[in-house]
């Protein structure tokens, strides 16, 4: 029971993190441009506007898709309370793996929205 208590708490961290990550993101993102923290990729990193933009987006979604995840972790987990050790982790490897498919596209919308508001590619409207 402990193994299954651990790995529900751990299937539910990703969620969790992307709720906290997103909401700084969005309220309090990184003030300068930097290659350490904060949404890092060659497009959001252009100008501030972009760097500021990219962030607010970034995060919104991140909270939004936090909240969402939650509840299918619980649900998924729910049938395995009883099931050994081996299942429980099976299936926490699998709902950890959609989690980072969901963490990770993310990227996509994000660079979608950053291309269309800064069409030219420099970072200006």
């Amino acid at each position: 029971m402990w193994f299954y208590i651990t790995m529900f708490i751990c299937n539910l961290l990703i969620p969790f993190l992307m709720i906290v990550i997103g909401n700084i993101m969005y309220k309090h993102p990184p003030q300068n441009i930097n290659g350490w923290i904060g949404y890092r990729t060659t497009r959001s990193m252009k100008n501030e506007d972009t760097w500021q933009f990219a962030h607010h987006c970034c995060g919104r979604i991140w909270f939004k898709a936090g909240f969402i995840l939650i509840i299918p972790t619980m649900i998924a987990m729910m049938p395995f309370i009883h099931s050994n050790d081996d299942v429980i982790g099976l299936v926490s490897l699998i709902i950890e793996g959609i989690q980072l498919v969901v963490l990770f596209g993310t990227i996509a919308p994000v660079e979608a929205a950053l291309k269309r508001k800064f069409e030219d590619g420099e970072g200006n409207v």
